[in-house]
C-alpha cells in the first residue's frame, strides 16, 4: 500500500475551499501511483471543517478512511506550535474535527500552544502524533525538552526537504529519529499536485483504521521510495503554486484555469 503521510487539500490557508480543486488532487495523487493519503490539513486554514463536510458527504466512509476513487483519504491535521514548528496528528473524522474546535483559540500566531501543552493533549485523546519537517527553520522542535518531545510516534521525512537537501534531510532526519525511538515516514507536503510521488512509504499490508496505520509504522513494516526526479517535482510545484496563488490575486478563477488546462 502506498501512501503519502503530509498533504494538504487547498492551495493555501487564506483562501477558500474549492470542492473541485481538492477532487483535482485526489484524482492526481491516484494517477500518481498513491493507494492512500493522510489528509494533514492546517489547522488553522479558513474553512477547515468545510474540507471534511464535503469529503464525507461525497464519499463512502471505510473503516477510518474515505474511499475517493479509489484512493483512501485518511483525516489528519498539521499544527503549529509555540516555539516556532509543526506537529501532525491522526485520527478518525471525528476526533479530527473535535480536536480543530478544540484549538479554535489558538489558531493565531501569538497563541500557538506550546508543545508540552499540545503533546498532553494529543495524549489525552489518544492521536497519532508526528513530528512535521523538524529541522525546517524556523523550526525548533529538535531543540525542545526530551520529555516534551517522547510524544512523538514519528518522524516526518519531508518531501520539500528531501529536494532542497536530500542526503543532508536524510541524515538528520534519520538520527533525531533514532534519538527519540521512533520510526521515519515521508510525507510530499504537497498542495497541488506535481509533487505527489516525490516520496512515498510502502506499507507491507493494506490498512483503512488509523490503528492498523499506527501498528504497521511503529512494527517497521513498510519502506520508503525516493523519486528519482523529486527535486524537479518539488521545484515544478513550487512553481505551479506560485502561479495560480496569482491568477488568484490578480482576480481569476485559479481553479476553472487549471482544469481547463488538464482537460
Amino acid at each position: 500500500m502506498i501512501i503519502d503521510f503530509h498533504t494538504h487539500g487547498k492551495l493555501a490557508k487564506y483562501l477558500a475551499f474549492s470542492p473541485a480543486y481538492t477532487d483535482w488532487l485526489f484524482a492526481e495523487a491516484r494517477a500518481a501511483g498513491l493507494d492512500a493519503l493522510c489528509l494533514t490539513e492546517h489547522f488553522n486554514t479558513k474553512g477547515f471543517e468545510e474540507v471534511y463536510a464535503d469529503i464525507a458527504a461525497r464519499y463512502p466512509r471505510r473503516g477510518d478512511a474515505f474511499n475517493v476513487n479509489g484512493l483512501l483519504v485518511f483525516p489528519g491535521m498539521e499544527i503549529d506550535i509555540a516555539e516556532n514548528g509543526h506537529t501532525l496528528v491522526l485520527g478518525t473524522m471525528e476526533e479530527i474535527l473535535d480536536f480543530n474546535r478544540a484549538l479554535i483559540p489558538h489558531k493565531e500566531k501569538g497563541s500557538f500552544l506550546p508543545l508540552a501543552d499540545l503533546a498532553a493533549e494529543v495524549r489525552r485523546r489518544g492521536l497519532f502524533f508526528g513530528a512535521g519537517h523538524p529541522f525546517r527553520a524556523p523550526g525548533h522542535i529538535p531543540e525542545q525538552p526530551e520529555e516534551n518531545l517522547a510524544t512523538f510516534e514519528f518522524v516526518d521525512l519531508n518531501g520539500k526537504d528531501l529536494a532542497h537537501d536530500f542526503e543532508g534531510t536524510i541524515a538528520r532526519t534519520l538520527a533525531f529519529a533514532e534519538k527519540l525511538g521512533v520510526p521515519v515516514v515521508s510525507g510530499s507536503d504537497t498542495h497541488q499536485a506535481f509533487q505527489y510521488g516525490c516520496v512515498t512509504t510502502v506499507l507491507d499490508r493494506e490498512v483503512d483504521t488509523v490503528a492498523d496505520l499506527r501498528s504497521q509504522v511503529l512494527a517497521h513494516t513498510y519502506h520508503i521510495v525516493y523519486a528519482p526526479d523529486i527535486a524537479f517535482k518539488v521545484k515544478t510545484a513550487g512553481m505551479l503554486k506560485r502561479a495560480l496563488k496569482e491568477i488568484d490575486r490578480l482576480g481569476g478563477d485559479y481553479v476553472n484555469v487549471l482544469i481547463a488546462g488538464a482537460e
